[in-house]
């Protein structure tokens, strides 16, 4: 006789990750929410990563083995195979508290309408926990005005609704759009539904030298700067190709190579207070509102230093590198405060 399904699909990719999975895989099921499946994939480990599983007697664990596939086919895959209402996301080298699925399942009972819940996260720097944390929004108009510029969320702490994933189409297989596969996934996913972070510490995130989320590949910013463009375009109601949008998101990571002068930036203001118009209501868009003034007035100030002549003269090599530091820096003086 078939099982019923469970509340909760917890997906679990690995790759090469013997030194942490025993942990990481403990730290699920010791929860004390106990109705999910766990869904471990190794994908094309050589490490000896699935020796780990042999440890493990407990009825809850799927695991499956597949040729190397990358992290997004993989995600995928194990969402394919899911047959709970809710699908967590685990790392093979992070670790969930014992609460974490009781809450996030008790928040998405609670809000039929929230498709993605995520928590605060403590970091641990290799195998020492240190005094930092991802404390990111949990009202939800400042979690969606955070999410037009990045990413708000812990990826290996959030929870999100089966039936959402399925919608959205799960994450994307476009190389030109991942990684960041989960700010990707995020931004779609809260263009059909209401989206949270529970303000407690659920998971302990682990920071590893070396790693892909510490040293992204070179096209890394361009792909955040164009999922950026189409989450400010989205919320103010403008084309993607807008170049406002385009000025605001560029300069938001700090890559102006593509923007020719003059730039508007009253015009950027307008658009990203239009953004939050259709984000927040009452007081809670005065906030946002100081927040998106500000951050004009430091892109343009950004973009006036960058512009001078004392600039370019700093970033030529040469006997003037010296005077141009100091040009430079007379010029910030006079200019004064923004």
């Amino acid at each position: 006789m078939t099982s019923p399904p469970p509340r909760v699909s917890v997906v679990l990719p690995v790759f090469n990750g013997l030194p942490y999975l025993h942990a990481a895989i403990s730290s699920i099921l010791s929860q004390s929410f106990t109705d999910f499946e766990l869904i471990v994939i190794d994908d094309g480990s050589v490490d000896g990563s699935a020796s780990v599983l042999e440890e493990f007697d407990d009825q809850r664990i799927r695991f499956l083995r597949q040729a190397n596939q990358g992290l997004a086919r993989t995600l995928n895959h194990g969402i394919s195979l899911a047959r709970g209402t809710y699908v967590a996301r685990q790392d093979q080298d992070d670790l969930s508290h014992p609460d974490r699925l009781a809450l996030q399942v008790a928040h998405m009972d609670a809000h039929q309408d929230c498709v993605l819940v995520g928590s605060w996260a403590q970091i641990m720097e290799v195998d020492r926990l240190v005094e930092r944390f991802h404390r990111h929004p949990v009202d939800e108009p400042n979690l969606r005005y955070q999410l037009l510029f990045n990413n708000p969320f812990v990826h290996s702490s959030v929870l999100l609704r089966r039936s959402a994933l399925q919608q959205v189409g799960g994450y994307t297989m476009d190389p030109a759009r991942q990684p960041p596969e989960d700010y990707e996934l995020w931004s779609r996913l809260s263009r059909i539904g209401s989206v949270a972070n529970v303000g407690q510490v659920l998971l302990v995130y682990r920071e590893i030298p070396g790693s892909m989320s510490r040293v992204g590949p070179s096209p890394f910013r361009s792909r955040l700067i164009t999922i950026c463009a189409e989450n400010i375009a989205a919320a103010a109601g403008l084309p993607n190709d807008d170049s406002s949008v385009k000025a605001i998101a560029a300069l938001t990571h700090g890559d102006a190579s593509s923007l020719q002068p003059p730039l508007d930036f009253g015009r950027m203001q307008m658009v990203l207070l239009l953004a939050i118009q259709n984000l927040a209501t009452g007081a809670a868009q005065e906030p946002l509102r100081q927040d998106a003034v500000a951050r004009v007035q430091a892109m343009k100030g950004a973009w006036m230093v960058r512009a001078s002549p004392a600039y370019e003269l700093l970033h030529t090599a040469g006997p003037f590198r010296a005077l141009a530091k100091r040009l430079w820096r007379l010029a910030q003086r006079l200019r004064g405060p923004q």
